[in-house]
């Protein structure tokens, strides 16, 4: 699993001019599902996004979790992040997973964020979505399940 997190005060997602997810403080999440992900993976993201320290303490250092603060995930499926760019001018997919399998996945590490006491707030999976959001740093990271960057 692919994902690149942002640290908001705000975030929000629209399908067809409609608010289908809202969140106030906390992180926008955008997720990609790759043709060999499982169930560990969802459970290291998950575990990895709620328990991640990069919210300010008093000292100003990033010491606090979005557990921590009680902020709130947006997450958004996002295949594109499996996009390959390397070759020509038209990015391959193959790296994506199928679309059922995916999105199972994405609603699990839903669930499993929830299951950790954080709010999740979701786009709409395989819908074209406009995504407006406030960054709070900036602070912008990407995470991988199966390697770093």
């Amino acid at each position: 699993m692919r994902v690149v997190l942002q640290r908001v005060t705000s975030a929000t997602v629209e399908v067809e001019g409609e608010v289908v997810g809202k969140i106030g403080g906390g992180l926008l999440v955008y997720l990609g599902v790759g043709h060999n992900d499982e169930r560990a993976d969802a459970e290291f993201i998950a575990e990895k996004l709620v328990n991640l320290r990069i919210f300010t303490d008093e000292a100003g250092k990033m010491n606090l979790s979005v557990l921590d603060v009680g902020g709130e995930v947006l997450l958004v499926s996002q295949f594109t992040l499996y996009g390959d760019c390397r070759k020509g001018r038209r990015p391959g997919f193959d790296a994506a997973g199928e679309p059922g399998r995916a999105n199972q996945l994405y609603e699990e590490v839903a669930g499993m964020i929830e299951a950790r006491g954080v709010k999740v707030a979701k786009g709409v999976f395989a819908a074209h979505m406009h995504v407006s959001s406030c960054n709070d740093g900036p602070v912008t990271f990407m995470l991988d399940s199966g390697k770093l960057f």
